[in-house]
């Protein structure tokens, strides 16, 4: 190693795996090739019933194993791992993304550059189309005025073929955690992820908070990696809907202040009580029957958190990465499917970055 590459931040990649040891035995070995010189690979292992450990420690031998005494999910599984990392930057891995091999200096390089950054994502390409963005994060994800997050590149299930479209660097509201590159002394700092979310959501909070802190949130074009997704929980599985839900008002109860919670979440029910309407013909009744569910839990968990929670924050208008408007309205009702269909109010946006 040379003197520049020990002048070079220490980069942890952390991949959460339960029992993954077949998606570890497909993905893990491009990560293996990362060129990036001060790195070291870690598999944070969720108590797995299979033989995750014992095959990553039989396979490669180069990869550190953290092993969880029980499956915390996402969340807290991510929260109880990273305790025990030391690096600089933590790049957070979802156990199924395949990953170039210069796939981390560009994202390095990019926060090292800029000191307010406290997150960033790469490109995230579809693993079985690749040619396509990833549902998951695409090129870097946004929200509305109502929660919706959405992602240049994904609006809902429409996904956009990368065209290159969206290869300029900026802002953002939200980075994926499929491939999540996060200063470590920020992420515990602001927190780190809410643990009772269990799983999703917890990205786009931990984003939230971040901002809310004075920190910005980035994409890095120059990064690609592939996702498979839909590994632990597919699309359509009432566990995910009920999550997503769930997560979702305890997300905006979390970050809003007290009158824009009022304003804003009972809208919010109102609109994912219309989805079920919608989704008689889109959904089953296991799925419709997962969003009353979460609206119960949401109100028992307000009850229980309600004295906690923010009274003033700032508003989400004056974040990056907030869309003013309500994406529902123009997906369904004005028929725009792409991001760069949206009326923006300014283009191209100002990343308004400070470097050193």
């Amino acid at each position: 190693m040379s003197t520049s590459d020990l002048q070079m931040p220490e980069v942890a990649v952390v991949i959460l795996s339960w029992n993954g040891r077949q998606q570890l035995a497909s993905f893990l070995p491009s990560v293996c090739r990362s060129t990036y010189p001060r790195l070291k690979i870690y598999v944070a292992d969720n108590a797995s019933t299979d033989d995750t450990v014992a095959f990553v420690r039989r396979e490669f031998p180069q990869v550190h194993c953290i092993q969880n005494d029980r499956n915390y999910g996402f969340a807290e599984g991510y929260n109880q791992a990273l305790r025990q990392v030391r690096a600089a930057y933590y790049v957070l891995l979802n156990q199924d993304v395949e990953v170039e091999p210069g796939w981390l200096e560009p994202m390095i390089a990019l926060m090292e550059r800029y000191p307010r950054l406290a997150a960033c994502q790469p490109k995230l390409r579809s693993y079985q189309q690749r040619a396509y963005f990833e549902y998951a994060g695409g090129a870097g994800g946004w929200i509305d005025a109502l929660g919706y997050p959405f992602c240049r590149g994904r609006l809902f299930y429409t996904v956009e073929k990368d065209m290159h479209q969206y290869d300029d660097p900026m802002c953002l509201f939200w980075a994926s955690g499929a491939a999540l590159c996060i200063r470590a002394e920020l992420f515990h700092a602001a927190g780190g992820f809410y643990g009772a979310f269990f799983a999703h959501m917890e990205e786009i909070d931990l984003c939230w908070r971040l901002q809310r802190m004075g920190y910005q949130i980035a994409y890095c074009p120059q990064a690609v990696v592939y996702h498979l997704g839909g590994g632990s929980l597919p699309q359509g599985n009432p566990q995910k809907t009920y999550l997503n839900y769930r997560n979702n008002l305890m997300m905006m109860a979390r970050n809003l202040g007290r009158k824009a919670r009022w304003q804003r979440i009972p809208m919010r029910m109102l609109l994912d009580l219309l989805s079920i309407v919608y989704g008689i013909a889109h959904r089953t009744p296991a799925e419709m029957l997962a969003i009353l569910k979460a609206h119960r839990d949401f109100v028992r968990w307000y009850r229980q958190n309600r004295h906690s929670l923010p009274r003033h924050t700032c508003q989400p208008g004056e974040l990056q990465g907030y869309y003013p408007g309500s994406v529902i309205w123009q997906y369904f009702a004005r028929g725009r499917k792409f991001f760069s269909a949206l009326p923006l109010k300014t283009r191209p946006i100002t990343l308004n970055l400070q470097e050193n």
